[in-house]
């Protein structure tokens, strides 16, 4: 008996995957497709949560737990309120995402969902722990292993976090704003900072990020957010109500490399996540859309997904945070104080010209960053 044989397959559904999914159920050019989407879960838990900004009103909208356009950011010394107009930042649980992707692919039958775990691919043969398909093209979120092994060869360094969803016993958080970023409170002297996304005057996301190179104990993590809770937020009657954890690998490491005619890597494992700022969600959505218009030139799907000159401003960035992860205080406030909140925002969506480029490149720290251009082009 053959296997069963399908024009696309996706491997794995995370935000990278899910995204592929939706681009594809939406657009009628794939309405006789056969579309095989691989997940050994289930998703249907709050695992992460996605933040990210965009102008007006979307589809993301009816999803988002809240939506803001005012941030705080505490620097070391100095305190700064940063308007996002006319962007709004919002946030997604993943159970929720995950639930809208799953109605609009069962909605279809061009879909078939099989929750089972991939063991090895080879060109177009995918076999799993209880069977095997073939794909005429297959998209794989799984991160490559010569990642693992060489990622030290590279410019590498991990964004890794704990966060704890609080409910206090009165009224503590200002829902009008973000804060950003808040340095007040950090492990040693590496880019670390807390983040809070408040919900309501009584609930928030408080959470402690690190952009550095190794793990700190998850002691240390729990000391950090219990700190923060009492010095800067004032209370000690709270509860935590949910706990979470992430650790995302940003790296210049050449994801594009394991592309093949028959194989587009996808999300992490394609190089989806910006060094820069870590987030991806929107990334997502926008080099899932870039495959589709790929796939409709009969282009390879990865032509042009990502631009070169920003995996340029990417090693840069990572180059000087590794040399110096010190530095990262006044590097995000650099960016975030001293630009609109629009430019920097179609800077980190890669939307911005170059002279926007240039700009905001100059104002960082001059010597450091020469310094870090002239290593990562020679």
């Amino acid at each position: 008996m053959s296997n069963p044989s399908f024009d696309y397959a996706i491997i794995g559904t995370g935000a990278a995957g899910f995204h592929l999914a939706i681009q594809f159920a939406k657009d009628p050019f794939f309405q006789h497709k056969k579309i095989l989407i691989l997940e050994k879960d289930t998703k249907n838990t709050d695992d992460r949560t996605w933040s990210f900004w965009e102008k007006g009103a979307t589809q993301w909208d009816a999803l988002a737990e809240k939506k803001w356009d005012k941030a705080r950011f505490y620097g070391v010394k100095d305190c700064f309120n940063i308007s996002l107009k006319p962007y709004h930042y919002k946030t997604i649980r993943s159970s929720k995402f995950y639930a809208y992707a799953k109605e609009i692919i069962n909605s279809s039958d061009r879909f078939t969902m099989i929750h089972d775990e991939v063991l090895h691919v080879d060109r177009h043969s995918i076999k799993t722990a209880s069977g095997e398909y073939q794909s005429q093209h297959i998209f794989d979120s799984r991160i490559t292993k010569a990642f693992f092994n060489k990622k030290e060869e590279y410019q590498t360094l991990t964004q890794h976090f704990l966060g704890w969803f609080i409910k206090t016993k009165e009224p503590v958080f200002k829902t009008d704003e973000i804060v950003m970023m808040d340095y007040r409170i950090r492990w040693n002297a590496d880019t670390s900072f807390t983040y809070v996304l408040p919900f309501s005057p009584d609930f928030a996301l408080v959470e402690f990020t690190l952009f550095n190179e190794g793990m700190i104990p998850n002691s240390a993590y729990k000391e950090k957010l219990r700190n923060y809770i009492s010095v800067y937020l004032k209370t000690s009657n709270y509860t935590i109500e949910e706990v979470e954890v992430g650790v995302i690998p940003m790296s210049n490491y050449p994801f594009h490399r394991h592309h093949s005619e028959v194989i587009t890597k996808i999300g992490t494992a394609g190089g989806w996540v910006r060094p820069s700022s870590g987030y991806s969600f929107k990334n997502a959505e926008r080099y899932s859309g870039k495959i589709v218009k790929n796939i409709k030139k009969q282009q390879p799907p990865q032509k042009n997904v990502a631009k070169s000159r920003f995996r340029l401003y990417d090693t840069i960035f990572l180059r000087v945070l590794k040399e110096r992860n010190d530095l990262g205080p006044e590097i995000f406030q650099t960016l975030y104080t001293e630009h609109e909140a629009k430019t920097l925002f179609r800077f980190l969506d890669e939307e911005s010209t170059l002279c926007e480029d240039v700009k905001i490149m100059l104002s960082l720290n001059k010597r450091i960053f020469q310094k870090a251009l002239l290593k990562s082009i020679f």
